[in-house]
């Protein structure tokens, strides 16, 4: 089947190169400036519309309506570019649009009931229409992520249906994309890849949540653009549209939320003038110990953080140049759950004298204010890039290259707690080229090359992994071409990667020294991958309501230098770790299916997938012949690094009811479950793959009116959310990895507007946010601290995770001209 299925993907890549090649008495045209105007109307009432934001996400270019409803771009590149055109009430319209023709557009927007016409810039060739894709894609936008209360940015975005996240406390959440996470899943910060040592679950993600203006989530292998590791998926965090051509705007906004008191805070400031534009944000937060109904306050799950990010750059006729930068600090509390025996009560380790340590009872005062204890972790993170689009003709070139450094400390040592025990120096240059062909006969194709350089460094006193290189590469095509009601798309990539692990040797005091050395810590290994990975889909549009899709991809992942190099104690996993230098990449094939119905009153649709994966790479337990653990000493259970096969199935349904002309009322509802098997097991206990969410249904009561008569107020809003997730009883349940876990069902309630002054304009906006409002005592399935210690006043085993928290989110705009 997988034969089969690259020969397609191959026959649909090559028809569209073909296609496109332009014969050779055809020059290719001087980029040269156009101007673009036209006029956005309320399709009912055929009034203008003002304040609609138009823009050309391919070019980084947007301008606003005027109170006429008229926009002008004084000197677009000429070509076909995607026009979107948003207006808050209005459904989204996207069109292509020749900037060659220099005639005036006239849009016309109706009444906003779903978001049908939202516009996608990940895991395609260029700026598309998320309903024309076959790929299962989700964009959560920057009005859902303002009116959510969360604590970091994966938490901001996981109930979205299909997603999930591995939490260890309020600091540290990794996303699962339908079922599969680690280096499973790309995290992209506007486009670029993100890097800082996915493979531990203890590790969080490096990007300002304040700095998000929408998220997109692609759903499925990501491989085609973005190489290995993108099996499971994408997800892409994306900054605000640019400022149109002669404003300079700004936000302040301030956050405080009841349950661990944070406090967040971020100033931000945009320009655009004669077409050298520019953000720039700086961001903080301060958090400290979160509470629940069985723990009180837990013990080390605060949190401080700094961040400062944006960009700088020039839009002109010929396309845009920018450099961006980005340094993500954070400190955080490591939760360790020990307790004591009798009172339950949470230990901390004291020094009772220059050699010997103990471990105490804390006391109320070491569960108040915004101290950290010993463990903890510093991350700093810090990246600066290149990113270019140029313009020949009809067609285009875009460059992007990036340097970035990932710092990761963990502190343990009572006697010496500013000295670092595991320390991480990771470094990666990191390019990605693509051409765009000029578009003929209807083929719009996509060919480049990206790839990355990283060298990874052990600066601490202990050892979890090699220090290694690494270098990888890969070639892509891709294609796409709208036939009547029929859009197809399809790719082909080819990969390689090469690691290359250093050996270490250490004397008697466990120190570093040259061969032999007392102990051989890591052998040293080189491996290279090679791999083909695809896509070939289509997206039929039966009617103007009924869309079906289907798409086959093809993903491969290299297995990470945990999996290869591991030989030491993983204090986040609670276990000691072997590699395997001789693990095989993993391979997957995904077939998706889905159905999207949209009326005037409802909107249905449902994403089914099943995906097989060949070498899937898991931790076992490993015995010696007394049947204890295989290393004497450790004190934690050894884990190997071993593949087999697996079988994931799953999806999501949406329903959302908007009965019109009560275009104001919303009763969205969404259903996700995964089932995640490892084929032949000999024992049930490893049957099920670990770390697999459990079934979720979510609805929400949401009502929305934009304008609200003889007030000040406008985008009013309201919602009551209903979470329910369903009892984990699939778990990997061998040698204990996992335990059952309980279903329970969260209340959540939402309610903001905007205030206007004398002139319509905002002045600022107040979001007010209530999660898990009766307090229910919870344990997610995927939380890492579902697994410490025993508590004996309550007879509980564990720490839950988080109780009632209240939001309070201010915005104000900042008006500069």
């Amino acid at each position: 089947m997988s034969r089969l299925f690259l020969v397609g993907a191959l026959l649909l890549l090559t028809t569209g190169i073909f296609a496109q090649t332009p014969m050779p008495s055809t020059p290719p045209r001087a980029a040269v400036g156009t101007p673009v105007t036209g006029r956005v109307l309320d399709a009912a009432t055929k009034e203008p519309v003002p304040s609609a934001t138009v823009l050309f996400s391919d070019l980084r270019q947007a301008t606003a309506t005027g109170p006429d409803g008229t926009f002008k771009f004084n000197t677009l590149p000429r070509g076909r570019f995607l026009m979107q055109i948003r207006s808050l009430g209005y459904t989204t319209v996207a069109r292509t649009v020749d900037t060659n023709l220099g005639q005036p557009i006239e849009v016309t927007l109706t009444a906003a009931t779903t978001e049908i016409g939202q516009v996608v810039v990940t895991g395609v060739s260029a700026a598309t229409e998320m309903r024309r894709s076959p790929i299962p894609t989700t964009v959560v936008d920057h009005t859902r992520l303002q009116q959510s209360a969360s604590t970091n940015a994966i938490d901001a975005i996981a109930h979205t249906p299909g997603l999930s996240q591995i939490t260890t406390g309020a600091a540290i959440s990794k996303p699962i994309i339908r079922g599969l996470g680690f280096n499973r899943v790309i995290t992209l910060n506007n486009g670029s890849k993100q890097e800082g040592q996915q493979w531990g679950d203890e590790h969080g993600i490096e990007i300002d949540e304040y700095s998000i203006d929408r998220a997109e989530i692609i759903k499925g292998p990501g491989s085609l653009l973005y190489g290995s590791d993108g099996m499971a998926g994408v997800i892409n965090f994306l900054a605000p549209d640019p400022v149109e051509e002669g404003k300079i705007i700004g936000s302040a906004s301030a956050n405080y939320q009841s349950n661990n008191h944070l406090q967040g805070y971020s100033l931000m400031n945009a320009g655009n003038k004669n077409g050298f534009n520019w953000l720039v944000r700086g961001s903080s937060k301060l958090a400290g110990a979160y509470r629940n109904r069985y723990d009180g306050r837990v013990l080390n799950s605060g949190f401080r953080e700094l961040d400062a990010n944006g960009y700088v750059g020039v839009n002109k006729s010929w396309g845009y140049s920018h450099l961006t930068f980005n340094t993500f600090n954070q400190q955080l509390g490591l939760t360790e759950g020990d307790r004591d025996p009798v009172t339950g009560r949470f230990l901390k380790e004291v020094a009772v004298s220059d050699t010997a340590t103990e471990a105490v009872p804390v006391t109320n005062d070491d569960l108040r204010g915004y101290g950290l204890a010993i463990p903890r972790q510093r991350v700093n993170h810090f990246r600066i890039g290149t990113e270019n689009n140029f313009i020949f003709g009809q067609s285009r070139l875009t460059v992007n290259a990036s340097w970035q450094q990932n710092l990761r400390r963990e502190f343990g040592n009572v006697f010496d707690p500013n000295t670092p025990d595991l320390y991480f120096q990771l470094r990666t240059f990191d390019y990605a080229v693509r051409y765009f062909l000029p578009e003929i006969s209807g083929w719009n194709t996509t060919v480049g090359v990206s790839g990355m350089q990283q060298q990874n460094a052990n600066k601490g006193l202990e050892f979890l992994i090699p220090a290694y290189h690494l270098l990888d590469g890969g070639v892509f095509g891709v294609t796409k071409k709208t036939i009547g009601k029929l859009d197809v798309s399809g790719g082909l990539r080819y990969d390689i990667r090469r690691i290359n692990a250093d050996a270490l040797y250490l004397d008697a005091q466990e120190r570093p020294v040259p061969a032999p050395g007392e102990e051989q810590k890591f052998g040293g290994f080189k491996s290279t991958f090679r791999n083909v990975s695809g896509s070939v889909g289509g997206a039929y549009s039966v009617s103007e309501k009924l869309l079906v899709k289907a798409n086959l991809s093809r993903g491969f992942r290299a297995p990470n230098i945990a999996e290869l190099g591991s030989n030491g104690q993983h204090e986040g996993t609670i276990r000691y770790e072997i590699g395997d230098p001789r693990l095989k990449a993993e391979t997957s094939l995904q077939y998706d299916a889905g159905i999207s119905y949209v009326t005037e009153h409802v909107s249905l649709n449902v994403d089914a997938f099943e995906n097989r994966i060949q070498n899937y790479i898991f931790p076992r337990h490993i015995l010696n012949a007394a049947g204890s653990d295989s290393i004497a000493g450790t004190g934690n259970p050894v884990f190997l690094y071993d593949q087999g096969n697996a079988r994931i199935v799953g999806g999501e349904v949406s329903l959302d009811i908007h009965p019109h002309p009560l275009d104001w009322l919303h009763f969205e509802n969404s259903f996700s479950m995964v089932r995640a098997r490892q084929l032949d097991q000999p024992a049930d206990s490893l049957r099920y793959l670990p770390f697999i969410p459990a079934d979720r249904l979510q609805s929400e009561l949401r009502v929305n009116f934009h304008k609200v008569k003889n007030t000040r107020l406008a985008n009013l809003y309201a919602r009551i959310n209903v979470e329910h997730t369903f009892a984990q009883n699939r778990f990997f349940s061998a040698y204990q990895t996992e335990t059952r876990t309980p279903g329970y069902t969260l209340f959540n309630a939402g309610l903001g507007a905007d205030w206007l002054n004398a002139k319509a304009q905002t002045l600022f906006s107040l979001y007010l946010t209530g999660n898990n409002l009766f307090d229910v005592a919870y344990q997610s399935h995927l939380s890492r601290l579902k697994y410490a210690d025993y508590n004996a006043s309550n007879g509980r085993t564990g720490i839950f995770n988080m109780g009632r928290n209240v939001s309070v989110r201010v915005v104000v705009p900042l008006r500069f001209n």
